[in-house]
């Protein structure tokens, strides 16, 4: 690490304690332990609310009524104190709220006293058929209008937002759309392992043969759920047969977007070093050096800043940060940290 931090020792930060046994340090291990759960994981799900939420004007224009929608699940904290704020989590990329990683760190959260609310992205989770138009990540405002919506039921307590992966990238881009109209009450920002460098990152999925097939056929399932719900607008016939991530996307843009390729979606949602310049809210990213599709070198150019603190971290692949025998995931008590000092 001593490398790493040297880059940049204003920024770059070392977060060692959280750290499993060397014989589990294998950024695709750390990525495939991510799915291990104990009942403890589960406790957000205990008295969890689903929420409808106003996502502002349905910018596909595919709704009728110009709307468009969003759900997430709330859950109350669970400890005997007083609450101490309310976290809106973000899922990643063919995630939902009820991915491990969200209930892990969902399920802390209650128990350490903050109101939760995980967000479902737009054909996310059970939302494919809340609207007409498909989801691609460069639909930031109605996640901003959502989060601002959410952000309201805090009332006077402190709100924070965490986002993995693709929902780091949101909760970074919400940032910085924070610092041109605040968001009511943001107190801070946690990002782990944020996908800063899509097209990158797009282009590592695809090196790695069982996480392009794990995407794919995650997002072909998602795919076939919108084209059955809305037989008329959608045929996804072709791109059943096409084997790489890149080529769907591009495809994708090609059919059903106003994009002219898939760089220029990409460039679209990308979060570039000198966009963080305008940060007027406390961020914290998370990630690590084995992660093995977010080089953990697109972190080390970022910009010094005030209210920038990065941890990258030796080990923990994508969002995995997980240890065994006992089974402990890291994540959980890096947020807890972290959020504490945001206050």
């Amino acid at each position: 690490m001593s490398s790493i931090s040297a880059q940049n020792p204003n920024q770059i930060k070392p977060f060692c304690q959280h750290l499993p046994k060397h014989w589990l340090r294998n950024g695709t291990l750390q990525t495939l332990l991510s799915h291990i759960q104990s009942p403890n994981d589960r406790l957000v799900n205990q008295g969890e609310q689903t929420i409808l939420i106003d996502g502002g004007t349905d910018e596909t224009g595919m709704d009728p009524d110009g709307a468009a929608r969003l759900v997430g699940y709330y859950t109350a904290h669970k400890s005997a104190e007083p609450c101490r704020g309310l976290v809106m989590t973000i899922h990643g990329w063919e995630g939902c709220s009820h991915s491990s990683y969200n209930l892990v760190v969902g399920s802390a959260l209650v128990a350490a006293g903050y109101d939760v609310l995980r967000l479902n992205l737009r054909d996310h989770g059970p939302s494919h058929g809340l609207n007409r138009g498909l989801f691609y990540v460069t639909l930031l405002n109605e996640v901003l209008a959502a989060t601002r919506q959410v952000a309201a039921l805090a009332g006077d307590l402190p709100f924070y937002l965490l986002g993995a992966s693709l929902g780091g990238n949101f909760a970074l881009r919400l940032a910085l759309a924070h610092a041109a109209q605040p968001i009511d009450g943001l107190a801070g920002i946690l990002a782990v392992n944020p996908a800063i460098n899509p097209s990158r990152s797009t282009d590592l999925v695809d090196h790695h043969t069982w996480i392009r097939l794990y995407f794919r056929r995650r997002w072909l399932a998602s795919l076939h759920t919108k084209q059955e719900l809305f037989p008329a607008l959608y045929n996804f016939a072709p791109v059943e047969k096409i084997p790489s991530i890149r080529d769907m996307t591009e495809w994708m843009i090609q059919h059903y977007s106003t994009y002219p390729d898939v760089e220029s979606y990409f460039a679209d949602y990308a979060v570039s070093p000198a966009k963080l310049n305008d940060l007027t809210v406390p961020v914290t990213i998370v990630t690590a050096a084995d992660d093995p599709i977010i080089p953990a070198d697109d972190f080390y150019n970022l910009p010094p800043h005030p209210l920038l603190t990065v941890h990258v971290l030796p080990t923990g692949g994508h969002v995995g940060y997980t240890d065994l025998f006992p089974l402990r995931h890291f994540l959980a008590p890096m947020a807890l940290e972290i959020l504490g000092s945001f206050s």
